[in-house]
């Protein structure tokens, strides 16, 4: 029993080894073609990937030359319009050279034209030139040999003339001593009234106050007295004697101070100016009045006393032929 059963034991054991190892060995056949598919594969793909790289590389390089040619031509492309640009302007340029010269030749063959026309005035104008100087001489010759009578008659005529000029100065003359005597009449023999020559002279203070070109209430009697005696001379006056009656300022040589004029002009001026107005207002014709002012620059006397000053500071009135 005992050594039966022991070997029932012995035999009924399972040997497992000889499996195990047939599996493990096809196991690693398994692995290894693993491996192996795996090493074709990356070998495979390497080669793959190095075709790959290679021809991304070819890309690139043409790429980039492509870009280069771009580039270029896109520069030339801008060359060439820059150079049509220029040939455009200069053929404009052109153009409008071409214009200026047919025109430059229209105008000489104008200017030809106007200058035969102008040639052929000329030729007239010489013509008609000749023509008068041939009658001028002619004339010249004629009036040499104008005869004695005519001569005479000829200074017959400039003697009367001059005759009749100095009458017309010899009747303004008369009219003048008319005036003045007339004057003296109205006016009186009054201090600060004195004739002069061919000037009627008022001292300025008979008319009005220092510093003042305003006549007095006196001043526009004398005034008025002197207007109504010019009115009744002038009328007895012939028409043609061009007369004017000219009222003069004048002042002393001291200078102005304050008041409304800045200086003797003005003063001087002022005042034969209102006397001039004043002469209008009663009746004496506008056209034959003249008012003038000489400041101090028309002294009658060169002294510096007082007398001598108030005789400077005067209103003259004279009668002239315009």
């Amino acid at each position: 029993m005992p050594a039966g059963g022991s070997r029932r034991r012995g035999h009924s054991g399972i040997n497992v080894w000889p499996g195990f190892v047939d599996a493990l060995s096809s196991l690693l056949l398994v692995i290894i073609f693993v491996l192996l598919a795996l090493v074709l594969t990356q070998f495979y793909l390497g080669t793959v990937l190095s075709g790959r790289d290679q021809t991304i590389t070819h890309l690139s390089k043409q790429l980039n030359e492509m870009t280069d040619l771009l580039d270029i031509e896109r520069r030339n492309s801008a060359e060439l319009k820059t150079t049509i640009g220029t040939l455009t302007e200069e053929l404009t340029a052109a153009n409008a050279q071409l214009d200026t010269a047919k025109g430059q030749l229209a105008d000489e063959h104008k200017l030809s034209e106007d200058a035969q026309a102008q040639a052929a005035l000329l030729n007239q104008q010489m013509d008609t030139m000749r023509a008068e100087l041939a009658r001028l001489t002619a004339a010249l010759t004629n009036s040499e040999n104008l005869s004695a009578d005519q001569k005479v008659e000829i200074a017959n005529l400039g003697k009367r003339l001059n005759a009749a000029l100095a009458g017309k100065v010899t009747e303004l003359a008369k009219f003048r001593s008319e005036f003045f005597g007339r004057l003296r009449q109205v006016l009186g023999d009054k201090p600060g009234i004195r004739i002069e020559g061919d000037r009627f002279v008022f001292q300025s203070e008979l008319l009005f106050p220092s510093g003042s070109a305003e006549p007095t209430e006196e001043g526009q009697a004398r005034l008025a007295q002197l207007a109504k005696s010019l009115v009744e001379v002038t009328k007895t006056l012939p028409a043609d004697i061009n007369w004017i009656l000219r009222v003069d300022g004048h002042t002393d040589r001291v200078p102005v101070k304050g008041g409304k004029f800045s200086s003797n002009w003005e003063l001087s001026t002022a005042r034969a100016t209102n006397i001039v107005k004043f002469l209008a207002a009663q009746g004496i014709p506008g056209d034959r009045l003249a008012a003038a002012g000489f400041g101090e620059f028309q002294p009658i006397d060169k002294g510096s006393d007082p007398a001598a000053l108030a005789r400077n500071r005067r209103i003259e009135i004279r009668i002239d032929q315009r």
